[in-house]
């Protein structure tokens, strides 16, 4: 069982004000694991004034009292697994859903990249390749490592929020090129995600927090 050190010390998050992106996966984890954190978040239109003030002009940005600043998203899902229950304590398990982050972190980039693209016709094509080459074998990928319902029998973890929080977005339909429905023909991983989205925490966060 692990020693959830961070409930007795001062939590800052800092991220975008959207529910979504990459700090989700954090706020969740921190609130299904009972610590009370600052869930600061950043105007877009702030963002350049405090850029300069974060690790690698990125975020999210956690920050623990007494220990300092901790960017990159998977950096900060990992550090609260170990603090809490939301990872294995073995190794080799915690690193298997290391892998997992790593992997939801590929196809998240490349959206991200068809995002910025400012051309209607190369953001078209750049996302039906996606569609049709990339995300077909990311997601068979991923449903041969998930053991179902969950990644593992560990239960709950980082790796399973950053999973729902990717599909979540896929769901919101506002990606042109890619459908909403995309992932329900992969069983395990629309299994996955209706469980994390039916967590009674993560019923009470979307709840609270819209």
């Amino acid at each position: 069982m692990h020693t959830n050190e961070l409930t007795n010390k001062k939590v800052k998050l800092t991220y975008f004000d959207l529910s979504g992106g990459r700090g989700e996966a954090c706020r969740l984890a921190l609130y299904i694991a009972g610590v009370d954190f600052d869930d600061h978040r950043v105007n877009f239109n702030d963002w350049a004034s405090i850029k300069s003030t974060m690790p690698f002009d990125q975020i999210p940005m956690l920050e623990i009292e007494g220990e300092g600043m901790l960017a990159q998203s998977n950096s900060i899902l990992e550090y609260i697994g170990r603090q809490t229950d939301l990872l294995p304590e073995d190794s080799f398990g915690a690193a298997r859903h290391g892998a997992i982050l790593n992997h939801v972190s590929d196809l998240d980039t490349r959206i991200s990249i068809t995002v910025r693209m400012k051309d209607d016709a190369q953001r078209s094509q750049a996302r039906q390749e996606l569609r049709e080459d990339y995300m077909p074998a990311w997601a068979n990928n991923l449903e041969q490592q998930i053991q179902g319902p969950l990644f593992s029998d560990h239960g709950l973890s980082v790796a399973d929020l950053k999973v729902f929080v990717l599909v979540t977005w896929i769901r919101k339909a506002v990606l042109d090129g890619i459908p909403a429905d995309y992932f329900d023909k992969y069983e395990k991983i629309t299994q996955l995600h209706n469980t994390v989205a039916n967590h009674p925490k993560v019923v009470q966060w979307y709840k609270e927090h819209g």
